[in-house]
């Protein structure tokens, strides 16, 4: 036994080496292979609307898929809460993306997804997400939180 964990560690330590000594795009490439999950409908909804309010540059549609004291927690930013600020803060954005899930779990009333994110379905990712969400009173599944950031240092 002693000697099978020798060996373990000394694969692991000739991984690492080898992984650092690839260029930071070719680990972030690596890393951003993690295989993506299939959602069930009611929550692969959130992602595909959460695209399409994305593309077409429509702050008022983002805002509306987040519970009204829901959260924008953006890398580098202050929080932003509300629909209204919410709205306010995508007011402008927007452009190509793809979002992808990794896993994702729900309990009750409330979720989460876990995911990341490309310009172009097929595209490595650029970043990384986690949506908390709720269940609203009509049944639909609504973001509490939306935190993401890119997978490129500044």
């Amino acid at each position: 036994m002693n000697r099978s964990l020798g060996l373990s560690k000394a694969v692991l330590v000739c991984a690492i080496v080898a992984f650092s000594s690839v260029s930071p795009d070719a680990q972030i490439a690596a890393l951003s292979s993690q295989p993506a999950v299939a959602l069930p409908p009611e929550l692969a909804r959130v992602l595909t609307d959460y695209e399409a309010a994305w593309r077409s540059k429509d702050a008022k549609a983002l805002a509306a898929l987040f519970a009204e004291d829901g959260f924008v927690l953006a890398g580098g930013e202050p929080p932003v809460r509300g629909r209204p600020q919410i709205e306010q803060h995508y007011a402008g954005s927007g452009g190509p993306l793809s979002l992808r899930a990794l896993a994702f779990a729900t309990e009750g009333p409330v979720g989460y997804i876990i995911g990341g994110f490309s310009r172009q379905p097929g595209e490595p990712d650029i970043g990384k997400f986690t949506l908390t969400l709720q269940k609203g009173t009509d049944g639909r599944w609504l973001i509490m939180s939306d935190m993401d950031n890119g997978n490129s240092r500044p």
